[in-house]
């Protein structure tokens, strides 16, 4: 967690004024533990809000201004409240000023105007949810301050549809979800089409979860994304031939996929829709070995989940499967996958407190060797999702 007293120092620094009325805030990053491409698919995803995030430090101000400040980037700037509009110049602050244009569309009128400075903990293009954490502490923040109430569930509806829309990312729902409605200790059982959520113990006891950034920029993810995307639709058109109401894979079980998936005359489509239905089910297993205090078992399905990624849906790539597989050497690692969209970004592996040392060294050797890059390492907890905390 941030130094707090430090970061007041700076935010006088920045707007000047009294310590004394500042109000501090904190929203997570996330992870997501298993089930990967499936939530546009309809079916079940499993995040987890890690212990670090963006802190936000907010106090209001005599006139009607939107001070937007943070200590990660340089640009800072003084909006009015009420005249909110996308300025592509304004690079990160359009995340904050999209909040406040969905809480100003959504008929909400500010008391006063506020000075915000940001500091963010999460590796920015890591894949682990900077602009989500960013938009959720804002809203909770914001209406928090307004004395207005603060349902996460809809900050989380709010903070995407800021993002799709005023931002013009075509996010889905997992991220800021998990960010505003994660808690300490738990993952996130969620289902994208209908916010249907269980929080499911997570008590890994002697493991450690540990994130591994492969530093590798994510260029081919939009393009392949919306691929991968027409071919599930593909998929699912194919498959009315025996299921003339299906709308979305994830509305099959597996025995009934496996029923009909000779309807899906392409190969290619044919394994993209498996990795899908398998995924689903995954989680779903995933769910019922954390339950029975069986992570050896959790472990087993994050490998099969990354190896489904690596050879049916295609889109972990050299670093990625490189990082993974230097990770499946190690003694105490349970499991290894890749997390998020994929062509770069993050791991996470499941491993022994006793190996954790030995991870960083040998799995940075490794990967480095493989790839020429330099991986970053993050040993991380679960927490909460977005709350006050001074």
């Amino acid at each position: 967690m941030a130094n707090i007293e430090a970061l007041k120092g700076q935010f006088i620094e920045h707007y000047g004024g009294q310590e004394s009325d500042i109000a501090v805030f904190h929203a997570p990053g996330r992870v997501n533990l298993i089930g990967e491409h499936t939530d546009y698919n309809g079916g079940y995803v499993f995040p987890a809000a890690l212990t670090f995030g963006t802190t936000l430090l907010i106090r209001k101000r005599a006139d009607r201004g939107l001070g937007l400040a943070s200590t990660n980037f340089p640009a800072s700037k003084l909006h009015s409240v009420d005249s909110i509009a996308y300025d592509e110049a304004d690079d990160w602050m359009n995340y904050p000023k999209g909040i406040v244009h969905e809480l100003l569309s959504q008929g909400i009128v500010f008391g006063s105007g506020y000075d915000l400075l940001y500091h963010g903990e999460i590796p920015n293009g890591a894949g682990l949810s900077s602009s989500a954490s960013i938009e959720v502490v804002t809203a909770f923040a914001l209406l928090s301050m307004e004395g207005l109430p603060a349902d996460t569930v809809k900050i989380a509806l709010l903070a995407q549809k800021s993002e799709n829309e005023f931002n013009g990312v075509k996010c889905g729902i997992m991220d800021q979800f998990a960010v505003a409605n994660g808690r300490k200790d738990h993952a996130i059982l969620l289902m994208c089409d209908t916010l249907e959520h269980e929080l499911v113990p997570f008590q890994s006891g002697s493991y450690k979860l540990i994130i591994g950034n492969t530093n590798k920029r994510r260029g081919l993810v939009d393009s392949k994304y919306n691929e991968r995307r027409s071919q599930c639709e593909q998929a699912v058109s194919d498959l009315r031939a025996a299921y003339p109401g299906l709308e979305l894979l994830g509305q099959l079980t597996l025995e009934q996929f496996e029923a009909s998936k000779a309807f899906i005359k392409d190969d290619v489509v044919r394994n993209r829709a498996t990795h899908v239905v398998e995924e689903i089910d995954r989680v779903l297993q995933s769910i019922k070995a954390l339950k029975g205090n069986d992570l050896e078992r959790f472990g087993e399905l994050m490998n099969a989940s990354h190896d489904s990624l690596r050879d049916l849906y295609e889109v972990t790539g050299d670093e990625l499967d490189a990082m993974v597989n230097a990770a499946r050497d190690i003694p105490g690692v349970l499991g290894s996958r890749m997390t998020g969209a994929g062509f770069g970004g993050c791991t996470v592996s499941l491993v022994h407190e006793n190996s954790v040392e030995l991870f960083r060294e040998e799995v940075g050797r490794k990967y480095k060797e493989a790839t020429g890059l330099k991986a970053d390492f993050y040993v991380c907890s679960i927490g909460n999702g977005v709350e006050r905390i001074g």
